[in-house]
């Protein structure tokens, strides 16, 4: 007689868990999306870039780099239009939102892939990188990017206070 014990405790199959592959360490793709809020999308582009190659996904990995080279000449090209272009109210909410469309597109284009991958092929537990040296880089950058910015701008102005 092969009979169940009807006070056994309940079994359950458990076939269809998986166990998670080690992860390398990465920093987290949503910090990184979310830091690009004041960082701009070229921050969160460098730093997905990066886990990109520590995953071992080359093609991603490419697409985050031209995101960031892309960013860029973005926002290099509103610097340019900022000094050509004479100060108008229009132009100035046009590349406020364009930079918010800017980092829209780049999440919903590649960022969130990132994430989704991580969460399913690793969980919430992995091994993360810390967040000092990519923020002071993105810190320092800004700074730079003011500057030049500050001296394209004086430098036009005597250019063009001249003639």
């Amino acid at each position: 007689m092969n009979a169940k014990n009807p006070y056994a405790p309940p079994e359950a199959a458990v076939a269809d868990v998986v166990g998670r592959e080690p992860s390398p360490q990465l920093w987290n793709p949503n910090a990184a999306a979310s830091w690009s809020l004041l960082f701009s999308p070229i921050f969160g582009s460098i730093l997905h870039m990066k886990n990109w190659q520590a995953i071992g996904d080359a093609q991603k990995a490419a697409t985050s780099k031209n995101w960031a080279i892309g960013s860029a000449a973005f926002f290099v090209l509103l610097i340019v239009l900022s000094v050509v272009v004479p100060e108008s109210k229009g132009l100035d909410a046009l590349s406020r939102g364009s930079g918010i469309g800017l980092l829209v597109a780049w999440y919903y284009a590649i960022g969130k892939s990132q994430q989704s991958l991580v969460l399913a092929r690793y969980g919430k537990d992995y091994p993360r990188k810390g967040w000092a040296k990519p923020i002071g880089i993105a810190i320092l950058g800004c700074i730079a990017f003011i500057v030049v910015a500050g001296l394209l701008g004086l430098l036009i102005g005597m250019v063009a206070g001249t003639a």
